[in-house]
């Protein structure tokens, strides 16, 4: 197994998003399986593309696990998660701590809650007792509300107020995910993420709409307020941003 790299001194960290479904990595508009774009047959190939550019870490989402509830490209994650060479996070269909076990037994470096955290906060709580650092929580943001089984459902609760429900459970950190911009290249709801960092006290990642570097620049300046890392999906691959560009921006 090759040892991971720690990260690098960073104000932000730059995670290339690698959303695996029937085992290609695509993306997705707005969380929607009818709209489905393919850029690689070999997520394991894209992941090692992404290290070579440089990436200190990687996003990892089972969209095929996400809609069905529990995990379903194991082998692919194992791979990546292995392999790779720097920490990888993983979300998608992990409903419960054993799920979340059997992704850090297979090398994860974290493992992240969505749908699960919303119906059921105490698997989090039992999770991050378990596996101190290494729970985080999926808020994805669908009008205002959290969204859940793969984006096809919401609940009717507060976000902020999940947030610090989780914070006192022990998680490690939220992912922030604006789904109304996912995929769409029209830029990072800034507004919404700083409104939502500066009322909770968890690192935040922020996901979703990054289009060009000024994205990526706009995000840093949200540091101050709590923002640790940035993923970075369809802009990548659809050449609008490159990823060195992102990384460099990101070190500064």
């Amino acid at each position: 197994m090759i040892i991971k790299e720690e990260f690098p001194e960073s104000k932000m960290i730059i995670y290339p998003a690698i959303d695996i479904l029937d085992g290609k990595c695509v993306r997705l508009r707005q969380g929607d399986y009818d709209e489905v774009v393919q850029y690689s047959d070999d997520p394991v190939d894209m992941a090692y593309r992404w290290v070579d550019g440089g990436a200190k870490a990687l996003h990892l989402v089972d969209l095929d696990g996400a809609r069905a509830g529990f995990p379903i490209n194991n082998d692919i994650i194992a791979t990546i998660a292995r392999t790779a060479g720097v920490p990888v996070q993983v979300g998608g269909g992990i409903r419960n701590v054993e799920g979340a076990a059997s992704y850090l037994e297979l090398g994860v470096d974290k493992v992240i809650f969505g749908t699960a955290a919303i119906e059921n906060p105490l698997i989090i709580m039992a999770a991050s007792d378990q596996y101190p650092g290494r729970v985080m929580v999926g808020l994805d943001i669908k009008s205002g509300k959290p969204a859940t089984k793969g984006w096809l459902e919401t609940a009717e609760l507060n976000p902020i107020d999940l947030a610090k429900r989780f914070s006192e459970m022990g998680v490690a950190g939220i992912i922030y995910t604006d789904i109304s911009r996912d995929g769409m290249l029209q830029g990072v709801n800034i507004q919404a993420v700083r409104h939502f960092a500066d009322n909770v006290d968890l690192p935040v990642i922020v996901s979703g709409g990054v289009t060009n570097i000024d994205d990526v620049r706009d995000v840093k300046e949200l540091v101050e307020h709590g923002v640790t890392g940035l993923i970075i999906g369809k802009a990548l691959y659809a050449g609008e941003l490159k990823l060195k560009d992102a990384l460099d921006l990101a070190r500064q």
